[in-house]
C-alpha cells in the first residue's frame, strides 16, 4: 500500500519545491547522482542531465514543457553495466514504460536505480517550445503548469499530439510518484511510494505523512478518459488514412529515409539496423531496372519497406512517446501511424509494455500451445 508525504509550496512555486525535493534525495546520501531534465547553461534549451552536486538541481526543471529525447536510451546507457553507485532517474511515464521494456531486452537493469516520476503535464514539440521558451524559459515552464493543472484555455494549444492521446499520465513503475494532478497546487503537493524502495528513500527524509488527496483518483481518472476518446478517434482516423498501400504511400511520400525515426525511438535498440548496411544499398542498374519497368520511381526507394519494417519490429513495445513524430524534418504524423499499429499487435497479445518487469515480451518466448486458431495447429488426443 502507498503512503504519502507532504511537499510544501512556497509562494506558489511548484517548481522551487521540486528543486529543493531533488536536492534532498542527493543530500540524504540514499542516491549518488540524479538523472533529471534541466536548462543547459549555454542556451536554456531543456536536456536530460545527470547531476551530483545538489547545488546544480537550480538548473534542473521537469516541469518543462520540452521533451526533445526519450531519456530512457540515456537510462540503458547509464544502467548496462555496474557502476557501484546509486543513481536516481527522474522520468516521464513513458520513459519509465520504454526503460522496461529495455530492461527485458537485457539493454538496461533496474539494480542500484531508484525510478522517480512526475505526474506528467505533457510537452509541446521542439519548435513549439522554442518557440514558447524563447525569452524567459523558467518564466514559460510557470506558464505552462498554471495552464494545466488550472484547466486554463489558451487561443493556441500547443501539447504535441503524442501528449493529447497519451493514456499513462502516471507512472504505475516508479518507485516514487510526485502527484500534482487533484492537488491544491499552489499550496502543496504529494509525494507517494510505488514501492518498498521508494519507501525506505522517503522515510530517510523526514517528511510529513498525510492521507492519499481525495481529488486526485477522480481527476486522474477524468483525464484519461478524455485521452482515450482522443486516441480511438485517432485510430479511426489513422487507419482509414493508411487502408491500403496507394494510401499508406501518400502517408509517407514525404519520407526522405533521414531514419530520424529510427534513432529517436527508445525501444529501437539494434546496434545495428539492416538499413544502414549495404543490404539496401543498391547497384545502379538495379534503380534503372525498376524505372524501366514501372516508367517511374519514387527517389530514394525502399520508404514504404523501411516503416512497414519499423512497424513489425516495435508493434509490441512501442510506448506511444511521439518522439518519432519529433524527429521528422518532413512533419509526417508518424506518431499516429505507430500508435496505431501498435494498438492492434498490443491488443492481439494482450500485452502492456512497461506493465511489469516480469512480464516478457510475448515474441521473446516460446509456448507450447499457443494462438491454436492462427497458427492452425490442432490438438490430438494421445
Amino acid at each position: 500500500m502507498s503512503t504519502f508525504f507532504k511537499l510544501e509550496v512556497k509562494d506558489t512555486d511548484l517548481l522551487s519545491c521540486i528543486q529543493s525535493f531533488l536536492q534532498s534525495l542527493l543530500s540524504s546520501g540514499k542516491m549518488d547522482a540524479l538523472l533529471v531534465p534541466g536548462h543547459l547553461p549555454m542556451n536554456n534549451n531543456v536536456m536530460p542531465t545527470l547531476i551530483s552536486d545538489p547545488e546544480h538541481l537550480n538548473h534542473a526543471d521537469p516541469l518543462a514543457p520540452s521533451f526533445p529525447v526519450n531519456a530512457a536510451k540515456i537510462a540503458s546507457r547509464l544502467t548496462r553495466q555496474p557502476s557501484g553507485q546509486t543513481i536516481g532517474l527522474v522520468l516521464r511515464p513513458c520513459e519509465i514504460r520504454a526503460f522496461v521494456e529495455l530492461i527485458k531486452l537485457k539493454q538496461g537493469t533496474l539494480d542500484d536505480i531508484v525510478l522517480i516520476s512526475l505526474d506528467c503535464l505533457g510537452a509541446y514539440t521542439n519548435k513549439d517550445y522554442a518557440a514558447f521558451s524563447k525569452d524567459d524559459p523558467i518564466g514559460a515552464t510557470k506558464a505552462f503548469v498554471e495552464h494545466v493543472l488550472d484547466q486554463k484555455q489558451s487561443e493556441k494549444d500547443l501539447m504535441a499530439p503524442a501528449c493529447r492521446v497519451c493514456e499513462y499520465p502516471v507512472s504505475g513503475q516508479a518507485d516514487i510518484r510526485i502527484g500534482l494532478y487533484g492537488m491544491e497546487w499552489k499550496n502543496q503537493i504529494a509525494v507517494e511510494t510505488g514501492t518498498t524502495k521508494g519507501e525506505d528513500v522517503l522515510e530517510a527524509l523526514s517528511l510529513e505523512k498525510i492521507t492519499e488527496p481525495s481529488a486526485r483518483k477522480q481527476v486522474v481518472e477524468k483525464l484519461i478518459s478524455e485521452r482515450i476518446s482522443l486516441r480511438d478517434k485517432m485510430f479511426e482516423e489513422t487507419s482509414q488514412a493508411t487502408s491500403s498501400i496507394e494510401k499508406l504511400s501518400s502517408y509517407l511520400s514525404r519520407c526522405v529515409n533521414c531514419y530520424n525515426c529510427r534513432v529517436a525511438c527508445p525501444v529501437c535498440y539494434c546496434r545495428e539496423c539492416v538499413f544502414v548496411t549495404d543490404v539496401f544499398d543498391h547497384d545502379p542498374y538495379q534503380y534503372l531496372k525498376w524505372a524501366r519497368h514501372k516508367g517511374e520511381i519514387k527517389m530514394p526507394t525502399d520508404t514504404i519497406f523501411f516503416h512497414l519494417t519499423r512497424m513489425a519490429h516495435i508493434g509490441l513495445t512501442c510506448v506511444g512517446c511521439g518522439q518519432c513524430s519529433n524527429a521528422c524534418p518532413n512533419d509526417i504524423p508518424l506518431m499516429e501511424l505507430f500508435r496505431t499499429t501498435a494498438h492492434n499487435v498490443q491488443k492481439a497479445f494482450e500485452y502492456e509494455p512497461g506493465r511489469q518487469v516480469e512480464e516478457p515480451i510475448p515474441l521473446s518466448v516460446f509456448e507450447v500451445e499457443e494462438y491454436e486458431d492462427v497458427v492452425g495447429i490442432a490438438r490430438h488426443s494421445g
